[in-house]
């Protein structure tokens, strides 16, 4: 099993472990790491089970687990990381109504780089299937995203009620829905090919379609909680606010509603990555009959993704 799988399972066990674990992997300034710096923490971090000259220290565990690709071992670009994700994300949130293609395509993007890579098929190319349904659902997720305001701008909707709809109630579940749409879209070779799912002591006894689809129903559900959640507290706080003196003044109100959405995007970040665990668990009965035949283990492991 993966050195960064290993750490997640033996330390994120409940909702809270992992909520301070990501409240540190989130830190922005470890993106400023060198490729070198990542592959001595993660080489240090696979021998930390074994005698070691010098000891892991925390912070440096961090720079592995928010930089490797678990199954591929590869380092993540620089902005795909998570803690460059926050940072990005805050950017096309506030700009969300010109930038909808550029958000659809970041988060794409990230789904690419830190989903489970270890479906295979022998008929074609996972990667270039997954280029192709990318490029459908930024498409798709954009203009569907959009349509809103091209809706009422089309008809000249200008009533107070039509407003309240299209800029207040409509973002929050459409663009909730829209990130699960695309995690379901661009991750779906794991759910049709499998994925590989191990035993506690790593080995790979198979690969499983129902864990596969299992990883991309917890990620697009986690997707969707954190930009649900991103465009409908923001204005409802920002409502009981404006009651405040404070709130009256125009250039205090737009400070206010950036200040909202900013703790609101940091505090669901960590929040929806902690929904479930990094290093899945799924049981030995609920897996394909060949799977079940193959080991004696009751529950097995697989890397959900990001």
């Amino acid at each position: 099993m993966d050195a960064n799988l290993e750490f997640w399972r033996a330390k994120g066990q409940s909702f809270f472990q992992r909520f301070l674990l990501w409240a540190d992997a989130l830190d922005p300034f470890l993106l400023l790491k060198s490729s070198d710096e990542i592959r001595g923490a993660r080489l240090l971090l696979q021998n930390s089970g074994k005698t070691l000259s010098e000891p892991i220290q925390n912070d440096q565990v961090f720079w592995s687990t928010s930089s490797v690709q678990p199954d591929t071992g590869k380092i993540i670009p620089v902005l795909f990381r998570p803690p460059g994700n926050f940072s990005l994300k805050l950017i096309f949130v506030y700009n969300l109504s010109f930038l909808q293609l550029v958000f659809h395509t970041y988060t794409t993007g990230f789904t690419l780089f830190n989903g489970n890579s270890t479906a295979k098929t022998e008929d074609y190319s996972v990667q270039e299937k997954q280029l192709f349904f990318s490029l459908g659902a930024i498409s798709y997720a954009a203009c569907i995203g959009a349509f809103p305001l091209f809706f009422m701008n089309r008809y000249t909707l200008r009533s107070s009620v039509a407003q309240l709809v299209v800029k207040q109630l409509v973002p929050a579940p459409l663009f909730g829905l829209m990130s699960a749409f695309t995690v379901a879209v661009v991750r779906s070779p794991e759910f049709e090919d499998g994925i590989e799912v191990m035993d506690r002591n790593g080995k790979v006894v198979g690969v499983s379609k129902k864990a596969g689809e299992k990883a991309v129903k917890e990620t697009a559900l986690s997707r969707a909680v954190l930009f649900g959640s991103a465009f409908f507290l923001p204005p409802v706080l920002t409502h009981f606010m404006t009651r405040t003196k404070f709130a009256k003044n125009p250039r205090s109100l737009a400070v206010l509603r950036m200040l909202m959405m900013t703790t609101v995007l940091a505090g669901m970040l960590p929040v929806s990555l902690s929904m479930f665990p990094q290093c899945g668990e799924i049981k030995r009965a609920d897996l394909e009959l060949e799977i079940q035949s193959s080991t004696a283990e009751t529950e097995l492991f697989y890397n959900r993704g990001i």
